[in-house]
C-alpha cells in the first residue's frame, strides 16, 4: 500500500492510540482521532455515522475496556465493549470499504504452553478480559472483509492509559523507588514488555508494505518476569533501591491471569515484515525519551 492514507484511529488520545496518531503524521498521513467522547463503540448507529463521516480507508480500533477486574466484575459491559463493539466497527468499516485493524491481547491464552505462542495455538483464556477480547477478534475475522488483529503483550507508553489511568508499570516502578529503600516484585509471571512506539511503527510498516489480511503477534522480541522488568528498568535509572523477588503467592491477584504469556512474531516474520525491537532496547529508548535517563 503506497502514498498517503487516510487512517482513523480510534482511542485517539490513550495510550497506544496516541502513538499510532503521532507515527502516522510523522509519516505524512491524514489522521482522523477519535476519541471515546467522539465515538462509543458499543453504539452500532454511532460506529456507522462517525466512521462514514470519517472516511478513512484505514480504522483503527485501540479502544478497548482493559482493566481485567472490572471485566471480571461486569462481563456484560467487558463484551459490549470488547466483543460486541468490535463487531459493530467491522460492519462499519465493511460499509466504508475500510481496513479494519483492530488490537488484541496476550490474555487469550492461559499460559500452560510454558513457550511463546503462536498464531496458530489455540487460545484459551482465563477470565473475562480475555474471553471478551478473543470474542472481539473472532467477530473481526468473521466479519471485516479487509483486517488486521494484532495481539500485543505488556504494553507502557509515553502517554497514560485512559481506561486503566494512574501510571504505567516503569513510571510506577521510577516513582516507588524515589519513595522506598526496599521492594518486592513478582518473579513468577513471564511477559513480552512493548512499547507503544514499536506497536506504532510496526503496525504502519505493515500498512505501507501491503501486509496480507490476517492475524499478527506484534510484541517486543525476548521475555523477562515482573522482577526481572524492574531490574532492568533500575539498572538503567541508576537507582540503588533494594530489589528482591517477592514470594510465591505473596501478592494474590484477584482474576486469575496466564503466568507465561510472551507470544511469538511468526506470521510477521514468515513475511519478513519483523520490525519489533528487543524490550530491553526499547526500554532504553522509552526512559531516554521521557525521563532523560541514559
Amino acid at each position: 500500500m503506497a502514498g498517503i492514507m487516510k487512517i482513523a484511529v480510534i482511542g485517539a488520545d490513550g495510550q497506544l492510540g496516541s502513538d499510532i496518531v503521532a507515527a502516522c503524521l510523522a509519516d505524512g498521513h491524514d489522521v482522523v482521532p477519535l476519541t471515546i467522547s467522539q465515538l462509543d463503540i458499543s453504539d452500532g448507529d454511532q460506529a456507522q455515522r462517525v466512521l462514514a463521516a470519517a472516511g478513512a480507508g484505514i480504522v483503527v480500533n485501540t479502544a478497548a475496556m482493559h482493566q481485567v477486574e472490572k471485566c471480571e466484575a461486569d462481563p456484560a459491559r467487558a463484551f459490549a465493549v470488547n466483543a460486541l463493539g468490535v463487531r459493530n466497527l467491522a460492519r462499519a468499516a465493511n460499509a466504508g470499504g475500510a481496513r479494519l485493524v483492530h488490537i488484541s491481547t496476550d490474555y487469550v491464552f492461559d499460559g500452560a504452553k510454558a513457550a511463546p505462542y503462536l498464531e496458530t495455538d489455540l487460545p484459551l483464556p482465563l477470565n473475562a478480559y480475555g474471553t471478551s477480547k478473543l470474542a472481539g477478534e473472532l467477530f473481526v475475522r468473521a466479519i471485516a472483509r479487509k483486517h488486521y488483529v494484532l495481539r500485543v503483550s505488556g504494553l507502557y507508553g509515553i502517554h497514560p492509559c485512559l481506561e486503566k489511568g494512574g501510571l504505567n508499570f516503569v513510571d510506577l516502578m521510577l516513582k516507588l523507588a524515589r519513595e522506598r529503600k526496599e521492594m518486592r516484585v513478582v518473579d513468577d509471571e513471564i511477559l513480552t514488555p512493548t512499547s507503544t512506539q514499536s506497536v506504532a511503527r510496526q503496525l504502519l510498516h505493515m500498512l505501507k508494505q501491503g501486509a496480507a489480511d490476517g492475524l499478527y503477534h506484534a510484541t517486543a522480541e525476548g521475555q523477562c518476569s515482573w522482577y526481572e522488568f524492574a531490574a532492568e528498568i533500575f539498572r538503567l535509572s541508576g537507582s540503588t533501591v533494594l530489589l528482591n523477588r517477592a514470594a510465591p503467592g505473596e501478592f494474590p491477584a484477584k482474576v486469575a491471569r496466564p503466568g507465561y504469556s510472551v507470544l511469538e512474531n511468526a506470521n510477521l516474520k514468515r513475511l519478513n515484515l519483523n520490525i519489533m525491537p528487543p524490550w530491553k532496547d526499547a526500554l532504553a529508548a522509552y526512559m531516554k525519551e521521557k525521563h532523560g535517563i541514559g
